[in-house]
């Protein structure tokens, strides 16, 4: 039994480790998008933590979020602060989209919970830019510049919160929503290999 528990506890760390390393790569692979700030940059690193918290719980998407925030400190150009905010908002959509997957496993389960993650991750990014990215931003830019970027795109935008609830939030949703799609396309064929088990999300 206890030899069992050992060997539960071995993989989980290893695939752990595996999904921090893919997200690290995803990462990395972040390319701008149409219709935002040049600087707001999409990727699908949230990808791997969400599977790592569907498939092992909450503390190991944690996990990965932290991990490849750590590893990307080594190429940073935010000094720490973009970093911190992924990380916080990273956690916002892992975090209650494992907790609600591990009380409701089912496929709705799983939809309900990733969506309510994406949404979290969306509201949270307006307090973390206000509060932490953009304050740390205006250090090394003018906010006139900053604002002059969103302005480009929406001359009526005045404010940053106005520019963060207009262009951040609905940036922030796509790219949550872009890993719940991906989730659902890729989770039932990957968990059992992650598990070691052949079961979940087939139930209706």
């Amino acid at each position: 039994m206890q030899s069992e528990k050992s060997k539960i506890r071995v993989r989980k760390l290893v695939m752990t480790a595996m999904l921090a390393a893919v997200a690290t790569v995803l990462m990395f692979l972040s390319f701008g998008i149409p219709l935002v700030p040049s600087y707001l940059k999409l990727d699908f690193s949230e990808l791997p933590a969400l599977i790592a918290s569907f498939s092992m719980g909450p503390l190991s998407g944690v996990v990965v979020c932290l991990v490849k925030n750590l590893i990307n400190l080594m190429n940073t150009t935010t000094a720490g602060v973009g970093e911190l905010s992924n990380f916080i908002l990273g956690c916002l959509f892992v975090v209650p989209a494992g907790l609600i997957y591990n009380k409701w496993k089912t496929r709705k389960g799983a939809l309900a919970a990733s969506l309510i993650g994406a949404v979290a991750m969306a509201v949270g990014s307006i307090a973390t830019n206000y509060f932490l990215v953009y304050p740390a931003y205006s250090l090394l830019m003018p906010m006139d510049v900053i604002m002059g970027m969103y302005q480009a795109l929406l001359p009526w935008v005045n404010d940053l919160l106005q520019a963060l609830v207009v262009f951040n939030m609905p940036f922030t949703l796509f790219k949550g929503l872009c890993d719940v799609l991906l989730t659902f396309l890729l989770y039932k064929h990957i968990s059992p290999l992650i598990k070691g088990t052949r079961r979940e999300m087939g139930k209706k």
